[in-house]
C-alpha cells in the first residue's frame, strides 16, 4: 500500500449536507480500514458556531451517514481528530485566524483543502488561501479540492481555470467527479486493456454503436431554484458522461500513470466532432417530465416543482447523438442520454457488437441476428453482462439470446469502496488519475457549449415533454440508426441478471 503522509483535511462548507453525507464517512471509512497516517485531522470550516464538541456529535456521534463498521470506541477515537473552526469564508480578512488554526493543531505543513461552497466562493477561497501562504509548498504540500460545475459555460470554465491557476499550480488542482471514484468506472480501463478478447475489437470494424445511459428515478427533489439555472446537460453530461465516454473510447495510454492516463482522455476530447447548428437541431432531443400517477402516486411536472418558473425552458432530460474522428472511431456513433423522473435508477454503458455479415439463423423471436452487447453496470447491482446467441435445445436451429454476468457483490470477502472515499484517498496520496484536468475540462466545455448557446438562441429547437415514470420523449428513438429495423436504445432493468425479464416498463 502507498505510503499516506501525516496531513489536515481543511473542509470548507463543512456545517453542509454533503460533508455530513459523503466526507466525514467515507474519512471515517478509510481511517477503520487503516489507510490514514498516525497524524492526521479534520478541520471543518463555516459561519455556523459550533465548538469542537458539537460539530464531533453532529457529524460523527450523531450521523445516520456513518456505517457501523467500528465500535463505540473507534468512533470516539476518530471524533478526537476532528476539529472545527468558524469563520466567514467571504471575508478575506479571515484566514490569518485559520492559519494560525493550522499551526495550533501542529500535525505537518501538508493540507488538503475541500471546496464543499457554492462555486462562487472558488476564487474568494483559493485567493484568500494563497494570500495568508496556504498554497505555498516550502513547508509540505498543499492540495485544493474543487466539486463540480467547474464553469457555467466556456467562458466562465476559462475564467474560473485562469483564476484558480492564479493561486494554485495545475498539478496542485483536484477537480472532483464522483462518477470517476466508482469502482465499475475505473474497471473500464482493465476491462478494455487487460483482456484480449475485448481490445481487438475495440474499433469501428467490430463495434456498431455505443450507448451510455444515466437514468434517476427523482425529481428535481427540493433543488429546485438552482437545477432551473443548471440543467441534464450541465449538471450530467458535460461532466459524468463525457468522462465515461471519453474512458470507454480513449487510447491505450503508453503506461498506467496518471499524465499517461489524463494525456488519452484529453486526446479523445480533442477528437470530438464539432456539433453545427444543423446537427444540434437533428441530434440532440431534450425534454422536461410532465406530471403523471407512478404506483399509485401523482408526482408534479417539473414546472409544477418548488422554486421552478412555470414557463421554464431548462431540459430534464438530453440524449444526444455525436462522433469521434480519429481512426478507432470512424463512422461509430456515440449515444448518451440522461434524465429525471425515469422508470429505475440506472447508469451503464452499452457496446452493440456488429452483426454477422451472414444472417444463418432465425432466433426465436422471429428477428434475424441481433447484435452481441456488453453492457458494463455503474450502478446500481454493479457488474458486467454479456448477450451472445445460443442454440434452443430440441429440434431445428432455433436461436435464443443468453446472459453470461458478472457482479460485483459475488467477489467474496472484497470490500468495495464509496467513491469519495476512493477520490479522497487518491488526493492524500497525490494521485490525480481520477480526477479532471483543467484542459480536459475546457474541451469538454468546447463541445458542450454550441448546444447551450442554441438552445437560447434558437427559439425553433422544441422542448419535449414526457410523462414521469417513462424513458422520455419518443422522439429520442429517431437518433438511433441501425443495419436492420428493431434497433432502439437499450432500457435496462433494476437489476442486472434476468435481464429483460423482470423488468420496469
Amino acid at each position: 500500500m502507498k505510503q499516506t503522509d501525516n496531513h489536515i483535511l481543511v473542509i470548507f462548507g463543512a456545517s453542509g449536507d454533503l460533508t455530513e453525507r459523503k466526507l466525514i464517512p467515507a474519512i471515517y471509512n478509510l481511517y477503520c480500514r487503516s489507510f490514514l497516517p498516525e497524524k492526521f485531522a479534520v478541520l471543518g470550516v463555516s459561519r455556523t458556531k459550533f465548538t469542537d464538541e458539537e460539530y464531533r456529535k453532529k457529524v460523527i456521534l450523531e450521523n445516520k451517514h456513518l456505517k457501523d463498521n467500528g465500535s463505540a470506541d473507534k468512533q470516539a477515537a476518530f471524533s478526537e481528530k476532528i476539529h472545527y473552526h468558524a469563520m466567514e469564508t467571504s471575508d478575506p480578512n479571515a484566514y490569518g485566524s485559520l492559519k494560525d488554526r493550522l499551526t495550533q493543531l501542529d500535525i505537518s505543513g501538508n493540507y488538503i483543502f475541500y471546496l464543499s461552497t457554492p462555486p462562487s466562493l472558488y476564487e474568494v477561497v483559493s485567493r484568500s488561501l494563497s494570500n495568508v501562504g496556504l498554497s505555498n509548498e516550502e513547508d509540505g504540500w498543499k492540495r485544493i479540492i474543487i466539486e463540480k460545475p467547474f464553469g457555467y459555460d466556456l467562458k466562465t470554465a476559462l475564467e474560473l481555470n485562469k483564476q484558480l491557476l492564479s493561486y494554485f499550480a495545475e498539478p496542485q488542482i483536484y477537480r472532483i467527479d464522483h462518477y470517476l471514484g466508482k469502482e465499475t468506472v475505473q474497471n473500464l480501463l482493465i476491462t478494455r486493456f487487460a483482456n484480449s478478447i475485448f481490445e481487438p475489437l475495440w474499433n469501428r470494424n467490430f463495434i456498431h454503436h455505443v450507448e451510455i445511459t444515466a437514468a434517476e428515478t427523482v425529481g428535481v427533489e427540493k433543488r429546485g431554484g438552482y437545477y432551473d439555472g443548471s440543467g441534464a446537460m450541465r449538471d450530467m453530461i458535460q461532466n459524468h458522461l463525457l468522462q465515461l465516454a471519453a474512458l470507454v473510447a480513449m487510447e491505450p495510454p503508453v503506461q498506467a500513470t496518471e499524465s499517461a492516463i489524463r494525456n488519452e482522455r484529453m486526446k479523445l476530447f480533442q477528437s470530438l466532432r464539432p456539433l453545427s447548428p444543423e446537427d444540434i437541431e437533428k441530434n440532440v432531443i431534450r425534454g422536461q417530465y410532465t406530471s403523471a400517477t407512478i404506483h399509485g402516486e401523482t408526482v408534479p411536472g417539473y414546472r409544477e416543482e418548488e422554486g421552478v418558473s412555470p414557463e421554464s425552458r431548462t431540459e430534464t432530460y438530453v440524449a444526444m447523438k455525436f462522433f469521434i474522428d480519429n481512426w478507432r472511431w470512424s463512422g461509430v456513433p456515440f449515444y448518451i442520454r440522461t434524465g429525471k423522473r425515469m422508470p429505475t435508477r440506472v447508469t451503464e454503458i452499452v457496446i452493440h457488437f456488429n452483426p454477422t455479415p451472414h444472417h444463418l439463423f432465425v432466433k426465436n423471436t422471429g428477428v434475424m441476428n441481433q447484435d452481441n452487447m456488453l453492457i458494463i453496470r455503474i450502478q446500481p447491482d454493479e457488474g458486467m453482462l454479456l448477450k451472445f446467441a445460443m442454440k434452443i435445445p430440441g429440434e431445428g436451429l432455433r436461436v435464443t439470446d443468453v446472459d453470461m454476468d458478472f457482479h460485483y457483490k459475488d467477489l467474496a470477502d472484497t470490500y468495495i469502496p464509496e467513491a469519495y472515499e476512493r477520490l479522497l484517498l487518491d488526493c492524500i496520496q497525490g494521485d490525480a488519475t481520477l480526477y479532471a484536468r483543467g484542459d480536459a475540462v475546457e474541451a469538454a466545455w468546447q463541445f458542450i457549449d454550441p448546444i447551450l448557446k442554441a438552445w437560447e438562441t434558437n427559439p425553433n429547437i422544441k422542448m419535449y415533454g414526457y410523462p414521469a415514470g417513462t424513458w422520455g420523449p419518443e422522439n429520442a428513438d429517431d437518433l438511433v440508426e441501425g443495419k436492420h429495423k428493431n434497433i432502439t436504445w437499450r432500457y435496462p432493468c433494476k437489476n442486472l441478471s434476468n435481464d429483460g425479464i423482470y423488468c420496469e416498463l
